[in-house]
């Protein structure tokens, strides 16, 4: 699937279409006992009906199992009336999440565009605050934080 960022949008909004961060909010909901897909698409459409939309099954389905294949989700195959189905679990809770995304954006960047990124972070920098206070600030606050992941 990949993450294309939108700087047009907001927030989750940036990265993902309006019922992908509504599944995602779902599956976070239900982070210890996992998530079917069929729940997630009602959640989804029950949001998405008041503001006169809806979604198919196999749109949630597929979004979800793409989720599996980025690292962002897991799954266990459980049986159940009809066979068996994918029960959903975060790998990451929100925050971590979006730390991901970060990432994998940073990352491309440096690798797509490393002189010209790292003149923009540097410019960023010069223009917030004192890199070696930034650098200070950094630090500090990445010691502070634990691993922000779920599983």
């Amino acid at each position: 699937m990949g993450f294309v960022f939108d700087s047009k949008e907001k927030g989750l909004g940036s990265v993902m279409k309006e019922y992908q961060e509504i599944a995602m909010r779902c599956v976070w909901e239900k982070c210890e006992e996992g998530i079917i897909s069929k729940d997630v698409w009602a959640k989804v459409n029950k949001v998405l009906i008041e503001k006169e939309g809806s979604i198919s099954r196999a749109s949630i389905i597929n979004f979800l199992n793409a989720m599996v294949d980025e690292g962002v989700l897991k799954y266990s195959e459980e049986s159940g009336k009809g066979g068996y189905h994918r029960v959903y679990y975060p790998v990451f809770d929100e925050v971590g999440f979006k730390e991901h995304i970060a990432t994998l954006f940073v990352r491309k960047l440096l690798e797509e565009f490393p002189d010209e990124t790292d003149t923009v972070i540097l410019r960023i920098m010069d223009e917030n605050i004192n890199r070696n206070t930034l650098i200070d600030k950094l630090r500090e606050r990445l010691s502070k934080k634990g691993d922000k992941g779920v599983g």
